[in-house]
């Protein structure tokens, strides 16, 4: 098979690492890929959110399959495209994506499925919205409508920091509608799912670490990090929320006419009064797969290909070792802000565990040296028998990489260890 993948960040090269192992690779094509991709496939300089370009390489190509990284290009219709130009692509269409793409659609459809999920409101203008937090005395959870980029949820202690909230995030593009959910506690686990209309094959579940700094403090990022499995899930408790909460969001979307093909993720939070979903996303979660494809034997293009309906979704495709795995992201000075770039890594090339796997996120080559190119900019991942093991790895080779103004968090997965 010929296959294309879009997207250029840690995710994808976790993607691409994992397709080529596959027996049914013929080559490779990544649009417009990183430094870490084009070590595994072709990279093309074609942008992610270039649709009429990509469908006319996948065309030029004879791509096989497409595998679609990103969410703007998922909610800006290239499965759509792709599917109209008769192309197999692993990916919603748009109105599929909305799930991801608008909150207010993703709590609609959780209340009528049935979904346990946190009490929640929705508000078209920002004075509702403070008017409504005034009126009930308490701090809510801010939520801009469209597409963040992962930085759309603000989390407030106060009335007055909701009320800043909902004024930051009003500011914004995605946030011209806003959801107010109420603020819920206990720890939270990613749970992804390889879907194909009301089929699903759930993968091991991961915990992300969003703030910035060690503690759970400073600003929600993109993702500093993530392992896997999540030790607060038994494979038991998947495949019951499996059937509580990834199938019905499937039937819901099917009964809807359009059905869903892709990555499911289900970003739960496991409350005193049982698994509540805080939000759907419509790919893989970032840097949860650098966590999860790491832990998986079969052969995933395969999977993605039955998803795409080129055969039949199993659960045999795919299982889950006995092993952890944990990627700690580095992360540009300034980030999640102003990152910095233009900056020389060095001492990747000094790391030779054969259980580290190094992803690039936001890299590029200037004058003939690696630099850094993006906010996050290298997810390290190391495996191990026990969680212990792997971050004692993956943390034993950020020792050896450095650039200036490097940051990342010194404890994930802490918690789950203690």
């Amino acid at each position: 098979m010929n296959v294309l993948l879009v997207g250029s960040g840690g995710r994808e090269h976790a993607l691409a690492w994992k397709l080529a192992q596959s027996p049914l690779i013929d080559t490779l094509f990544v649009a417009p890929g990183n430094p870490g991709t084009a070590q595994i496939g072709r990279n093309l300089p074609v942008e992610a959110f270039d649709i009429p370009r990509l469908v006319e390489v996948a065309q030029c190509e004879q791509i096989d399959l497409v595998v679609v990284g990103p969410e703007a290009p998922l909610a800006a219709g290239l499965a759509d495209a792709c599917l109209k130009a008769g192309i197999p692509v692993f990916g919603p269409t748009a109105a599929a994506a909305q799930i991801e793409s608008s909150k207010a659609f993703a709590k609609r459809l959780m209340i009528e499925a049935g979904i346990p999920t946190a009490e929640a409101h929705i508000f078209d203008d920002p004075d509702s919205a403070a008017d409504f937090v005034r009126t009930t005395g308490r701090a809510w959870v801010v939520k801009a409508d469209g597409l963040a980029a992962g930085k759309g949820v603000i989390v407030p202690e106060s009335v007055g920091d909701t009320l800043d909230a909902i004024r930051m995030l009003s500011a914004t593009r995605a946030g011209a509608r806003l959801v107010l959910e109420e603020r819920l506690s206990g720890p939270e686990v990613s749970l992804i799912a390889l879907c194909a209309g009301e089929r699903a094959l759930p993968l091991p579940p991961a915990q992300d670490h969003k703030r910035l700094r060690d503690g759970d403090a400073g600003p929600n990022t993109g993702g500093m990090g993530a392992y896997a499995p999540a030790p607060h899930l038994t494979p038991a408790d998947v495949t019951d929320l499996t059937a509580q909460i990834i199938l019905p969001a499937l039937r819901a979307l099917q009964n809807a006419r359009t059905p869903f093909c892709g990555a499911l993720y289900a970003g739960l939070i496991l409350t005193e009064q049982g698994p509540r979903v805080l939000e759907f996303n419509a790919r893989f979660g970032d840097p949860e797969t650098q966590a999860i494809l790491p832990l998986l034997d079969g052969d995933l293009l395969a999977a993605l290909a039955a998803c795409a309906g080129n055969g039949a979704l199993s659960d045999d495709m795919l299982r889950g070792t006995n092993n952890a795995a944990a990627c700690v992201v580095l992360a540009a000075e300034g980030y999640p802000d102003t990152p910095r770039r233009g900056d020389v890594i060095s001492g990747i090339a000094s790391v030779n565990d054969p259980r580290v796997v190094i992803f690039h996120a936001g890299t590029a080559w200037k004058n003939g040296q690696l630099t850094t190119a993006g906010g996050r900019v290298l997810g390290v991942t190391g495996v191990g028998p026990t969680l212990r093991e792997a971050l004692a790895r993956a943390y034993a080779a950020v020792d050896r990489i450095s650039f200036p103004g490097m940051q990342y968090r010194r404890d994930i997965g802490a918690k789950a260890i203690q």
